[in-house]
């Protein structure tokens, strides 16, 4: 199931860093929700929590507690539906995969784990190349959100994707160790050599998610700024997807409905 590609309102930039508004209608939204809520509540994830366990929960007690286990759900807030949107639709239309969501890491419900919030690879002409994404979710009614400054503003965060190599390398470090039997090691690994080879050979993605009306300034000072100092062989993508006016406070609630047995 594919997300919507949704209605170009404008484009930015040139050559190896662009800026593009993307607009979702009502409709695109609601066709959205089930690929959404499938990244946001790790289907994949829980799917491999059942075959492995299943097998050793052989008592119906057991079977009550494996259930419980996987009933656990992470809490919804804002910045977690921007990152499930971004992922799908980045997945579905730039050919990328981020394939070990960070919520499989947590320690306890509800944190944020430092580090790039997409981490994985993408699929181009020459195969793959690492991919590195920032996301953030707002309904600031200025243009660009307040979420664009700060020591964890999208701003600064794709500002050190771009420039420090040593965060990009535990980034791949990070995605290395969980690589070992996997079935997307092949890809990973193509990606990985055209790394390790040159470590600016890389995509970096920001994606905006937004309720508001669209306007370019939102990208805009983001878009040219990266570009002036943009190595050759790195490609940088600003997205902003504006959903329909005030909508984002209550896509968690039509998330949670996604989840099998929950009364819609």
């Amino acid at each position: 199931m594919t997300v919507p590609a949704g209605e170009p309102v404008y484009e930015l930039g040139a050559s190896n860093c662009t800026g593009r508004g993307l607009r979702w209608t009502e409709e695109q939204l609601n066709e959205a929700m089930a690929p959404m809520a499938t990244v946001l509540f790790d289907d994949e994830g829980k799917a491999n929590i059942r075959e492995i366990l299943g097998a050793v929960a052989d008592t119906e007690f057991a079977q009550e507690g494996l259930q419980r286990l996987l009933e656990h759900t992470p809490a919804i807030e804002d910045w977690r539906i921007g990152e499930a949107i971004a992922e799908t639709y980045l997945t579905d239309h730039r050919a990328c995969r981020f394939p070990w969501p960070d919520g499989r890491d947590e320690r306890k419900r509800g944190s944020s784990l430092p580090g790039a919030d997409l981490v994985g690879f993408a699929a181009d002409a020459n195969g793959h190349r690492m991919a590195f994404g920032e996301v953030k979710t707002s309904s600031d009614q200025n243009h660009p959100p307040s979420t664009m400054y700060g020591p964890t503003g999208l701003k600064k965060q794709l500002e050190d994707l771009r420039d420090d190599q040593a965060i990009r390398n535990t980034l791949v470090v990070y995605l290395t160790h969980r690589a070992r039997g996997a079935p997307w090691r092949e890809e990973f690994e193509n990606a990985a050599a055209r790394y390790l080879a040159n470590p600016t050979d890389f995509l970096l993605l920001g994606f905006l998610v937004r309720d508001v009306q669209p306007h370019e300034d939102d990208l805009k000072a983001r878009t040219d700024a990266l570009g002036s100092h943009c190595p050759t062989a790195t490609e940088i993508e600003l997205l902003a997807l504006y959903l329909p006016t005030g909508r984002i406070e209550g896509i968690g609630t039509a998330l949670a409905a996604q989840l099998p047995g929950t009364a819609p």
